[in-house]
């Protein structure tokens, strides 16, 4: 009757031999803290899959590198231009050297626009009049650059002729 009963109901009659389980070996299978542990415990809990270790260190390498090579890039751009900075100012100093090294017939004005010339002669003249006022009669070799006095006494290259002198 029993077994009809079992029968009925889906159960076996195998019966479970205690002697051979390993008690020892299955107390690493419960725990006091179920909530701590690092699987499901129990049917009703959340799927737990490991996770991809390697492709968690691929992803996280790549957006350091992505990361970084921004930041390389942004101080790449702050130096060329602080290179570009650096190179105007030479240019800067070089102009105002010829200049205080060339003929200067009058006292100049801060603030105030100036033209360089290079005389046929080689030396420098700085003059008040454009190339544009000389009209037909130009009397030097070249325009060299258009300038102007700072409070610093250096001077601004506003327009240059020579390539090296424009910034």
């Amino acid at each position: 009757m029993e077994e009809a009963r079992n029968a009925a109901t889906g159960m076996s009659t195998n019966k479970v031999d205690i002697s051979k389980i390993d008690l020892e070996r299955e107390k690493d299978k419960i725990t006091d803290l179920p909530g701590l542990i690092e699987y499901a415990h129990h049917a009703g809990s959340a799927i737990i899959k490991p996770e991809d270790k390697g492709r968690i260190k691929g992803t996280a390498i790549s957006s350091m590198h992505d990361q970084t090579d921004r930041q390389f890039r942004q101080l790449y751009e702050q130096m060329q231009t602080l290179i570009e900075q650096a190179k105007y100012l030479k240019n800067r100093v070089e102009v105002s050297e010829r200049i205080y090294q060339a003929n200067v017939p009058f006292q100049p004005v801060v603030g105030k626009i100036y033209f360089l010339y290079k005389k046929k002669d080689g030396t420098d003249l700085l003059s008040m009049v454009s190339p544009d006022e000389w009209g037909a009669s130009f009397p030097y070799e070249a325009f060299e650059a258009e300038v102007r006095l700072l409070s610093d006494h250096t001077w601004e290259i506003v327009q240059a002729k020579n390539q090296e002198y424009k910034y």
